[in-house]
């Protein structure tokens, strides 16, 4: 992945830290919960097609976006710290050089091939 994406990557997952700071919860919190989103891997138990489904549901920016929204909606900081981790994880994971899924199998994202990673 170029330079210039990874630092865009670096910046939003330190926008996820900055709105983690303004919620009421030890910092242990989120280091406890940064690799909660990964669960999503569990649907590849089920096959290709579900693991890149559940994968793309606990990666999406969209929808870490809308929960967190949800949460500032609703008053609840339950929900912004959801959003806030999923958002945060996933950009952790775009800077890894992870990328949401595709069917095909969980080395195939939408940044490449995991398998054939151009050099840095």
């Amino acid at each position: 992945m170029k330079t210039l994406l990874k630092l865009e990557e670096l910046a939003l997952f330190g926008l996820g830290i900055y709105l983690f700071s303004l919620l009421g919860f030890e910092w242990w919190w989120f280091l406890a919960l940064i690799l909660t989103p990964d669960i999503g891997m569990l649907g590849y138990a089920f096959g290709n097609k579900a693991g890149a489904w559940g994968y793309n549901l606990f990666h999406h920016t969209g929808v870490a976006i809308a929960i967190y929204l949800a949460g500032v909606y609703l008053d609840n900081q339950i929900v912004m710290l959801t959003g806030i981790i999923l958002f945060s994880h996933s950009r952790m994971d775009r800077f890894a050089g992870y990328g949401l899924k595709y069917e095909q199998g969980f080395k195939f994202t939408h940044l490449g091939n995991l398998d054939k990673q151009p050099e840095k």
